[in-house]
C-alpha cells in the first residue's frame, strides 16, 4: 500500500520504519528536513510538502507536536488539505485535546476523504516493533478501513468511540505515567540515605505493586542515570511531558474536573524542565528529583 507519513519525530520515524518493513511504499515529510534523511535512506520516497505526501499516498499518517502544528501541515497552503484527497484515508496520531481533533474531521470529511484519530500508547522501541496501544476514534466505516494498517504498528487497537473518544483517552493513560514520575522521584527521595547500589534499589521497586509499565521498562536507564552513564536514547522527554500534563490539565478542566495531582506533578516537572532538562527521557524525573534539597 502507498502509505504517507508526515510528522518525522522519534514516534514519527518509528513508525515509518516500521511501515516499510511491513512491505508498504512509504514517503515522507518533515518540517526540519534533516530528519527526513534516516527514512530516505532507508528506502522511503522524500517529498518537500504535506500536499506531496497526500498525492503519492492512498493513506497518510499524521504525528505532530500540537495543534498549531496540525493546523500547518493540514490547513496550509501547501497542506495535506490543499489538493484532491478525495477518496484518500487520514489518521491522525499526534497527542493533543480531543478537540483539535473534532474540529479537523469534519474539514477531512468534506473533502471526501475519510478520516481517524488513533493516538497510541507506547514509545519508540514499541513503535519499531509494532506493539504500540492504538486508542482509535472513529466512525465505524472508517475505523475498519484504516485497522489493517494500524494492526501492522499495535498490538492491540481499541475503538474507543467516535472522534474524540481516542485522545481522551490517550491523556487519560498517560496521566498516571506522568505523575508516577514525580512519586518515584520523592519515593526515592525517603531512601537516598540508605547507601543502595543503584540496581538493587530499581530493582525492588521493579518487584513492588507501585511500579507500572513505564518504570519497568526504563528501570535499566535509570539505573544508568542514577550511576551518571549514558542512558541511551530519550523514549519520550520532559519537555513532552510537560506539554501532555499541561493538556491533560486543560482537557479535565473542559470537563468541569479538577486535577490536583497533575497540577503538582507538572510544576516538579517544568522545574526540570526550565532547569535545562527539557531534552532528556522523562525518567529523568526521577533521578533529578529525588537528588535535590529544599
Amino acid at each position: 500500500m502507498r502509505i504517507g507519513v508526515a510528522g518525522l519525530g522519534a514516534m514519527g520515524s518509528a513508525i515509518a520504519a516500521r511501515l516499510m518493513e511491513a512491505g508498504h511504499q512509504v514517503t515522507v515529510w518533515n518540517r526540519t528536513a534533516a530528519k527526513v534523511q534516516p527514512a530516505a535512506a532507508a528506502g522511503a520516497k522524500a517529498v518537500d510538502s504535506p500536499a506531496a505526501v497526500a498525492a503519492a499516498s492512498e493513506a497518510v499518517i499524521t504525528i505532530l507536536t500540537d495543534g498549531t502544528a496540525i493546523d500547518a501541515v493540514y490547513r496550509g497552503p501547501a497542506g495535506l488539505l490543499s489538493g484532491d484527497v478525495k477518496g484518500k484515508l487520514f489518521i491522525e496520531m499526534s497527542t493533543v485535546p480531543p478537540g483539535v481533533e473534532t474540529a479537523l474531521a469534519p474539514q477531512v470529511r468534506a473533502t471526501g476523504a475519510a478520516f481517524v484519530e488513533c493516538p497510541v500508547g507506547g514509545s519508540t522501541a514499541p513503535a519499531r516493533q509494532g506493539k504500540l496501544l492504538g486508542l482509535m476514534g472513529a466512525e465505524a466505516a472508517d475505523a475498519a478501513r484504516a485497522k489493517p494498517i494500524l494492526d501492522q504498528l499495535c498490538r492491540k487497537v481499541e475503538h474507543c468511540g467516535a472522534v474524540g473518544a481516542g485522545s481522551a483517552m490517550k491523556l487519560a493513560i498517560n496521566l498516571p505515567l506522568m505523575i508516577g514520575w514525580q512519586a518515584y522521584a520523592e519515593a526515592f527521595s525517603l531512601v537516598r540515605d540508605l547507601g543502595w547500589e543503584p540496581k538493587r534499589l530499581v530493582d525492588l521497586f521493579a518487584e513492588s505493586n507501585g511500579a507500572n509499565n513505564g518504570f519497568k521498562l526504563r528501570a535499566a536507564m535509570i539505573v544508568a542515570m542514577l550511576e551518571n552513564r549514558d542512558p541511551g536514547p530519550i523514549t519520550f522527554s520532559v519537555a513532552n511531558a510537560v506539554k501532555d500534563l499541561k493538556t491533560m490539565i486543560a482537557t479535565g478542566a473542559a470537563k468541569g474536573a479538577d486535577m490536583p495531582a497533575a497540577k503538582a506533578a507538572l510544576a516538579a516537572i517544568e522545574k526540570s524542565n526550565t532547569d535545562g532538562l527539557g531534552a532528556s527521557d522523562a525518567s529523568r524525573q526521577t533521578v533529578y528529583w529525588s537528588s535535590r534539597k529544599k
